[in-house]
């Protein structure tokens, strides 16, 4: 409602006859969702409450073991030694987890081997805690009452309690009080326990012997075993120690698998000797405490991930010992209440536990638990039952209180806890072992008592958003300029601290900017480049109800230069692109300002001898400044320039179409800024438009990134990260081979299909070759425009087949060096892209083979009828493919992609009026479909906010055989052809450049001599080219009567606008419209001023906020006023550029970026080498549907890819619940949102 009042009091104020404008989707501002926020506290309540239910089953089934299998339980032999099996099983299972998830990441991650020395030292650790473990749980506890095991768990936070004073020890920190105070209350803990006993045997309650004090040495003895487990945990909190202890972190993988392997071995030498046992009865009973153990675990790390630390992690935790005692204490005095109702005990008596626990002794357990009772047993077996009740129960309760406040007191630093935006598991908790005997304690003390702050993420980062346009549209470029704008308005005044840390400037690189003019033969500015002026005018109006301000209008050697300050002060630079001076296409924009934005802005000159080397086997290619800045190697007698980048310069690759929201950016910088071997990052791209051939491009690129992406993201790295939306690390781009590869020359034919095809693929590629790895977002949405029309969609399709085969056999083929350079690539990822590859190369063949199915269900043709029937299609394509022209091609491909649609739909329902007949689906073609519904159904439910994309799943069904066969024959036999095929032109005709400061340039004939006279200035002056004059003119267009008015009143505001000043800004605004409208009345509201009425009105409005100013006694307000009054009227300046840019930009385009212009012969050569590799690939084209392993293997690559799905959501959903709107007002930079991180694969 406010918004439409805001649209109306725009509307009310006519003051020209042309007020009206436009507003693109997604100007505004983004709101907080309040019933998101509300969801947030939900999922964090359900979350602790979950932790709290797992904990206490988790801790109750372990004691209710020990209850069974002590000597002192009714249950027979046989029984006992199962329960004794079931707490070894216990015990054993995180291990299993543990080995079988590093062993995981071993075979898809690269690992280095550690030193001998030290993985005897953590085997060594590993072996003394499972012995610990061992002994507490299987040899102690069952020789102690339940009490006795629910309160001797607190002591394993000893060790870890004398380190931490240690530590604080060590930094003087009045913090030392608490471990001080678990130290003392654990020692009072375990004195309570002695003495507990000591009454046992003085008193003879339950028959104790002396040689209880045995197993009391060993539960305390075992209790500082366990404890060791933990031992990182102060040391990584120490600065001394966290740069060492890191070391570990590039071979935990393999020292887990190792110790892992010791815990098992050790756990299992308690193995009972036992005869076969019945399973069946006692399973139930043996996965409740191992799954919720593990549940627990997940849980406490879901809590944390969502930053709800205190109120769903340490309150429910450390509430697990106190729930699990009431509950006791309930199930107890509930089991008495029985008892009284039945027998009548004498409630007077001081003992009056002893014989409720005589009672039980005689108790049948037919209308009771056999449970319940053991456990009720069990208690009775503690001091309670002695004739002095009140004292042994206060030291009962004085162990209990002690134990617990120790623990609560060594971990009180989990309550202050500051988790960052996007943050790693291991940087959360020391181990990603956890113990199951004790899952409450062993999740509070692994909890890393300094999680340590990324260093990226604390240094401002620059971000360079970098668009290149080819003949977009009006509203294509309405879209990616929006997208900028939403981003300097989000971002603010770059002056300015931000929660975020980042500045950022715009780039637009227009190709083909320059036409030259038929009349007057001078070299202009094309319609696109007039589009694009009057698209910033006009968002700039939108997001501000005013023009720009700051415009400069710069010649350059390879076209021209236009500046825009954006309304919080960040800069728009958009560069004008002339293919008669530079290269055209977009792999040369990209070089282009790789070069200009990590090369020449990163210039330095300083003596290489005095750079450090860099010790990172990820990073031995570059040259480290101040572990900071890098910079390519240099040696003394080397004369190149050095060029360096900063690890946090980002580059943003933006489409000229390309829309997304500020929130989408920042979560691509969160991934670059946590990790420092990420090279670069994408995020969920979504086709935009309308009519069938977009419906099919929606469901594919969800599949696409639903299952393959995810696949590859999982397994390894992602392959591609699409140009139109994808981050860089500036210091990734400047590795070795990589952008110097990335600028080299297509000479061969298949470097033409390769280079120039798919760009951003091969980019992506020398990338991982280098030890980089690509990361995907799947938050982190984009939307760009998608072909519409069949032509378009089928020559976009034609270069990215070839481009994306040569590529990934180009990956396949640097296989074993990429493997031992990239940690993220293994063997077996290249194995799984080996055999999707192979899966590509058969889908002609397995769609063939489907459609000879179709022709079998719709017209009744054998087996082998109708596979020869389904070939002679394919075959008949491929003969039009190679006689006839490519529009020809496409006209036919389009014809027959409506009959395979018909054939598919008859298809589809000869399949279910089969499925009919039948009475049942459990028929070959039946299960096959309705499988592969059932996965795309559930893939679909896992993405909630993308489910109604299933809807075109049907599109895409009925068009696989367009999709598959015809597009990829169309692919394979145009290889030949690198021309784009979208948004082309006429060429223009070759024009020389234009010299300056040359007067007189003519060719003279007399007689048989053939003179050149050429005039030049003796002192050369700045002259400006041709283009820039008319694009002066197209700026000089805002300054309208009505546009000025405007402009005037909101520079003013916005000079002025601090509170202090109100009332004098509103007298100015007042008294400056009111001279205005004076000096302007005889002048129409759109007509254009010249200059010399603009410099008279600008002495007009001088003079009259001179004046009052100094009514208002704000004579200081002058400067700044009279500033605001130039932005006003200002025309857009012509600057010159730097000398040294200018040298810069000359040996760039000599050097790298000159025109190409190949011989005839070269041509020739080019072409008839692309035709030959052509004619390889294609040859290798034949349909062989003769066995059903082409369907089995697309079925097994889907069921893979499909699992890695599920992988990736069951993660991701976890943390769905920081996605929301509050990453754009919240306060706290820690608090946001967490996704799959490479810790979790």
């Amino acid at each position: 409602a406010e918004s439409l009042r805001m649209r109306r009091k725009k509307r009310a104020v006519k003051d020209t006859w042309d007020p009206f404008q436009l507003n693109p989707a997604g100007a505004e501002k983004e709101q907080k969702r309040r019933c998101f926020q509300l969801a947030q506290h939900l999922v964090a309540v359900l979350v602790g409450l979950a932790v709290l239910t797992t904990a206490v089953v988790a801790k109750g089934s372990l004691l209710v073991l020990s209850t069974l299998s002590s000597p002192m339980s009714r249950r027979t032999s046989k029984e006992k030694q199962f329960y004794m099996l079931m707490m070894m099983f216990c015990l054993v299972f995180p291990n299993v987890l543990v080995f079988l998830k590093s062993l995981w990441r071993c075979s898809f991650k690269s690992f280095v081997p550690p030193k001998m020395k030290i993985m005897a030292f953590i085997c060594l650790i590993e072996v003394l805690v499972s012995l610990g473990t061992s002994v507490l749980v299987l040899v102690v506890m069952p020789q102690f009452d339940v009490l006795t095991n629910l309160f001797i768990g607190g002591g394993v936070c000893i060790v870890s309690a004398i380190m931490q004073i240690i530590f604080r020890l060590q930094r003087d920190n009045w913090k030392i009080v608490f471990p001080i105070c678990s130290l003392i209350l654990t020692s009072i803990g375990y004195c309570m326990l002695g003495i507990d006993y000591y009454v046992r045997v003085t008193s003879y309650v339950d028959r104790q012997g002396s040689d209880c004090y045995i197993y009391v040495a060993l539960g305390i003895f075992s209790s500082l075993l366990v404890s060791l487990c933990w031992w990182e945990n102060s040391l990584q909190a120490t600065n001394r120690m966290q740069d060492t202890l890191s070391q570990l972190d590039g071979f935990r993988d393999f020292v887990f698998v190792i110790s892992s392997i010791l815990r098992i071995l050790v756990i299992g030498n308690y193995l009972p000797s036992m005869s076969v046992l019945t399973l069946n009865k006692y399973c139930p009973h043996l996965l409740s405490q191992a799954f919720c153990s593990a549940a627990c675990h997940w849980f406490g790390v879901v809590a944390c991930k969502i930053h709800s630390v205190r109120m769903s992690f340490a309150l429910p935790l450390c509430c697990t010992g106190p729930a699990m005692l009431l509950l006791g204490i309930v199930l107890f005095f509930t089991l008495g209440w029985k008892l009284d109702n039945g027998t009548k005990l004498k409630k007077k008596n001081v003992c009056f536990i002893a014989e409720f626990c005589d009672k039980l002794l005689y108790l049948n357990s037919k209308n009771t638990s056999a449970v319940l009772l053991e456990l009720t047993r069990s208690m009775c077996r503690t001091s309670l039952n002695s004739h002095y009740f009140q004292w042994p129960f206060a030291m009962l309760a004085l162990e209990g209180v002690c134990m617990w406040s120790g623990l609560v007191t060594c971990t009180y630093y989990v309550w202050k806890i500051k988790v960052q935006r996007i943050e790693r598991t291991s940087q959360l908790f020391v181990r990603r072992l956890y113990e199951s005997a004790f899952i409450d304690l062993s999740l509070l003390l692994n909890t890393k008592m300094k999680v340590p702050k990324a260093k990226t993420q604390e240094r401002s980062c620059v971000l360079y958003l970098c668009a290149t346009m080819w003949h977009e549209t009006y509203d294509e470029m309405l879209k990616i300029l929006t997208s900028m704008f939403r981003l300097d308005r989000y971002r603010g005044d770059p002056k300015e601290d931000h929660k975020d840390c980042f500045d950022f400037e715009c780039h637009i690189l227009m190709d083909d900017a320059f036409m030259t003019d038929d009349d007057t033969n001078k070299r202009l500015v094309n319609s696109y480049v007039n589009d694009l002026i009057h698209v910033v005018i006009e968002v700039y109006r939108v997001f501000t109800n005013k023009e720009p301000d700051d415009v400069s209008i710069i010649e350059t050697p390879y076209g021209g230069r236009l500046m825009f300050v954006l309304p919080e002060g960040n800069m728009l630079y958009v560069h004008l692109k002339d293919k008669l001076l530079i290269r055209n296409k977009k792999r040369w924009s990209q070089i282009m300002y790789m070069y200009y934005l990590l090369g020449w802005k990163g210039y330095i000159v300083k003596n290489p001898s005095k750079i450090p080397q860099l010790n990172n086997f990820s990073r031995a290619s570059l040259v480290s400044l101040d572990s900071e800045t890098f910079v390519l190697p240099q040696y003394d007698n080397d004369n190149k320039r050095k060029f360096i980048s900063d690890d946090n310069t980002y580059i943003l690759a933006l489409d000229g179409d390309t829309d997304f929201h500020p929130k989408a950016v920042i979560l691509l910088v969160d991934r670059l800024r946590m990790y420092d071997n990420v090279g670069a990052a994408c995020g969920r791209i979504h086709p935009t438009g309308m009519g069938p051939m977009v419906w099919y491009q929606k469901f594919e690129y969800a599949v696409g990134h639903w299952l393959q992406k995810t696949a590859e993201h999982v397994f390894g790295s992602v392959l591609c990260s699409p140009g139109c939306f994808s981050l860089f690390r500036g210091s990734a781009l400047m590795d070795d081979h990589v952008l110097k590869r990335y600028s080299t020359t297509a000479q061969r034919a298949q470097e033409y299909v390769q280079y120039d095809q798919g760009e951003d693929r091969w980019l992506c590629t020398l990338l991982l070759q280098q030890g980089w790895r690509v990361e995907y977002n799947a938050a982190s949405d984009a939307y760009t425009n998608s072909p519409q029309e069949f032509e378009e969609f089928y020559n976009q399709r034609r270069r990215w087949g070839p481009s994306t085969l040569a590529n990934t056999l180009d990956l396949l083929h640097s296989g074993p060096e990429t493997v031992k350079r990239n940690e993220s690539i293994s063997g077996i990822y290249v194995f799984y892209q080996m055999f999707t590859v192979g899966s590509s190369i058969l889908g002609p063949a397995s769609v063939t083979l489907m459609i000879a199915s179709a022709f079998q269900f719709v017209f009744r043709l054998t087996g082998t009828l109708s596979i020869a029937v389904a070939c002679i299609p394919p075959v008949f394509y491929i003969l039009i493919c190679f006689l006839t022209k490519s529009n020809t091609q496409i006209t036919i491909a389009g014809i027959m992609s409506v009959l395979y649609a018909f054939l598919m739909t008859a298809s589809f329902f000869s399949i279910i009026g089969d499925m009919v007949i039948q009475q049942t689906f459990l028929t070959p073609t039946g299960l096959f479909l309705i499988s592969m519904a059932i996965m795309y159904l559930i893939t679909a439910l896992l993405h909630p906010e993308e489910f109604f994309l299933i809807i075109y799943g049907l599109m895409y069904f009925i068009c696989i055989p367009s999709g598959y066969l015809l597009l990829t024959i169309y692919s394979l036999v145009n290889m030949n052809n690198v021309s784009w095929g979208t948004r082309e032109t006429n060429k223009g005709g070759v024009e020389q450049k234009k010299l300056h400061n040359l007067l007189c340039d003519k060719t003279c004939r007399c007689c048989c001599w053939d003179m050149k006279i050429q005039v030049w200035l003796q002192f050369p002056t700045y002259l400006t080219a041709d283009w820039v004059h008319p694009v002066k003119e197209e700026f000089l267009k805002k300054l309208t009567y009505f546009n000025m008015k405007r402009n005037l009143q909101e520079q003013i505001r916005y000079a002025l606008r601090n509170k202090d000043y109100d009332e004098v800004c509103e007298d100015l605004v007042l008294m400056l419209t009111d001279t205005l409208n004076v000096e302007l009345n005889s002048v129409g509201p759109e007509d254009v001023l010249s200059d010399y009425q603009l410099e008279e009105l600008q002495l007009a409005l001088n003079r009259q906020a001179r004046q009052t100013l100094k009514t208002n006694r704000m004579e200081k307000l002058e400067k700044r006023v009279k500033l605001a009054i130039e932005k006003t009227l200002a025309a857009p300046q012509v600057q010159k550029l730097e000398e040294n840019e200018n040298d810069f930009w000359n040996k760039l385009i000599e050097r790298y970026l000159k025109p190409i212009t190949h011989s005839k012969e070269h041509q020739e050569d080019v072409n008839r080498e692309l035709k030959s590799l052509r004619n390889k690939v294609s040859c290798r084209l034949g349909v062989e549907p003769l066995t059903l392993m082409f369907l089995l293997s697309f079925a097994i690559l889907l069921i893979v890819q499909f699992l890695a799905m599920l992988y990736h959501r069951l993660y991701f959903l976890t943390n769905l619940d920081d996605t929301g709107d509050d990453h754009f007002i919240m306060e706290n930079p820690a608090h946001n949102e967490i996704f799959l991180t490479t810790e979790d694969l």
